[in-house]
């Protein structure tokens, strides 16, 4: 597919626009989007992708963000710059900058980790009972009470066998 505004290179970058519910599409050549402001990310990273989404917002928002963290000295246009947050200080010093594009990236601002919901762990019960169980034939040993303690083992064995 040819640039649509040169008509001469192969088209490299497409941007869609939403503009009150129209969606337009432009096909452009490396070159005429450079002119136009698009450029790529550095190093096709999520620092670089963060790069340009906030650096897009420095420029529509010049001079707002001028503090800076109180324990990194980073600025919320070094955060723009390179996509990474300087320290955790940062988090709290830029909360209201850096939450809603958390929130767009990563669908949330808190945290649920990699393991899927519907997981159950049910080892923890298995384990304290044996645990509870060994505890109980350690006692028993020590009382010399051998009889309990041959029962609490057979037990023991039995539950660790059915692992």
């Amino acid at each position: 597919m040819l640039c649509q505004k040169c008509g001469q290179n192969m088209a490299t970058t497409h941007i869609k626009t939403v503009i009150g519910g129209k969606v337009t599409e432009q096909n452009l050549c490396g070159y005429c989007a450079a002119k136009k402001g698009y450029t790529g990310f550095a190093d096709g990273s999520i620092s670089g992708l963060l790069s340009s989404m906030l650096g897009q917002v420095m420029k529509s928002d010049n001079g707002v963000f001028e503090q800076a963290c109180s324990c990194c000295g980073s600025t919320f246009a070094d955060i723009a710059e390179t996509g990474k947050v300087g320290c955790a200080e940062c988090y709290k010093t830029f909360e209201t900058e850096l939450l809603p594009y958390l929130k767009r990236i990563h669908g949330s601002i808190n945290h649920t980790g990699k393991t899927p919901g519907s997981t159950e762990l049910v080892v923890t019960e298995f384990i304290d009972k044996v645990s509870h169980l060994k505890r109980k034939l350690a006692n028993l040993v020590a009382e010399e009470k051998y009889e309990e303690a041959a029962k609490i083992r057979d037990e023991i064995k039995e539950l660790e066998g059915d692992k």
